[in-house]
């Protein structure tokens, strides 16, 4: 051992170094998961929204669609991809936080800031309650359970039709201009902008929660979750922690769509509501949170597209895409792309030598 030690580093054992090195690879990974820095490629993409209003104008509200959307997913991101809980009831939490939001402003509560945290508080709640209930199970028991509150929720917003609408939905209330300034418009305008601060707002706070210890704990969990309690850690309070994070984000989304559009339909409770946003999360890639806006993007755009061609029979068509790339595109499209550019790397440098 002594002998070893006093080697130049160049004369040291292989195995020494090689151990070192991937030592330090690994301690490079854990940096990169724990920063929540942006990356240039990131600010690109936050451009892009803003770019749209200028380019496409006649297609606001499909813009505005999106991004209200693309929260929603962000939110089952965070319990699927990173905690690791497939959740078919997500749904819920969404229409509870629209119907929120729409039913204060029926009420006389219209200012739409305020009103939007309200949307997400209520779901806050509901998500606490229910995450006691889902964490109890493992995997499908899990699945069930988020689904089964998903036709609960559903069917008393249903027999409520006092107070909801019913099948019929929620109308006829209004949203007062954002800061006493910025009215709602039938064009979309002022609904692009708000859609997307908000949207941007959400995703730099679950980039913190992910990028932060606890966010790692979520990873770990997903990984191994029977190692967990032998570092000391709460598997199912950090579950129901992520559970409650997820169903509030969900229930903005919720918010910004009843104000956005003015009216909550029943729909926005269903399952198969829950179902497109699994879908769109699966198209993208999930535990990566842009694999969430991206899939949202595809989705909605090849639905738009879709169904202008063939209004009966889109559906087959996109269930076309969605098995291509579950078969063919490992980790979603995201992911396909984050594994497509370091074999580029290295085929042009290898080409370069």
């Amino acid at each position: 051992m002594t002998i070893v030690s006093g080697l130049p580093h160049s004369s040291r054992p292989l195995a020494s170094r090689s151990g070192s090195s991937r030592m330090n690879h690994r301690s490079v990974a854990v940096d990169r998961l724990a920063s929540p820095r942006p990356r240039p490629f990131e600010v690109v993409v936050w451009l892009l929204p803003a770019v749209a209003y200028f380019v496409f104008p006649d297609n606001l509200a499909l813009g505005v669609s999106i991004m209200t959307y693309a929260v929603a997913v962000l939110a089952l991101d965070l319990v699927l991809g990173y905690a690791g809980i497939v959740s078919l009831g997500h749904a819920a939490f969404f229409g509870i936080g629209a119907y929120s939001a729409g039913l204060l402003a029926a009420n006389g509560w219209r200012e739409p800031l305020t009103g939007l945290l309200l949307a997400g508080a209520a779901s806050v709640v509901i998500g606490f309650f229910a995450s006691f209930l889902v964490v109890r199970g493992k995997d499908l028991t899990r699945l069930m359970v988020t689904l089964g509150i998903g036709l609960v929720v559903y069917e008393l917003a249903n027999r409520l039709s006092s107070i909801t609408g019913g099948m019929d939905g929620l109308s006829g209330f209004e949203v007062s201009p954002i800061f006493g300034v910025f009215a709602f418009d039938l064009y979309g305008k002022t609904a692009w902008w708000y859609v997307y601060g908000v949207s941007l707002v959400v995703f730099i706070f679950l980039r913190f929660v992910v990028s932060s210890p606890f966010g790692l704990s979520l990873r770990a969990i997903r990984e191994g979750v029977n190692r967990m309690p032998a570092l000391g850690a709460s598997v199912n309070s950090r579950l129901r922690i992520a559970f409650t994070i997820s169903a509030g984000v969900a229930g903005i989304a919720g918010g910004l769509l009843a104000q956005t559009t003015q009216f909550v339909g029943i729909d926005s409770l269903s399952v198969p509501r829950a179902a497109e946003f699994l879908v769109m999360l699966v198209l993208g890639g999930t535990g990566r949170l842009y694999g969430a806006l991206a899939g949202t993007a595809i989705f909605m755009i090849a639905h738009d597209y879709l169904a202008d061609i063939d209004p009966v029979y889109w559906e087959f068509w996109m269930g076309l895409l969605l098995m291509a790339v579950v078969l063919f595109a490992r980790g979603g499209i995201v992911g396909a792309l984050f594994n497509l550019v370091p074999s580029l790397k290295a085929r042009f440098g290898r080409a370069a030598q």
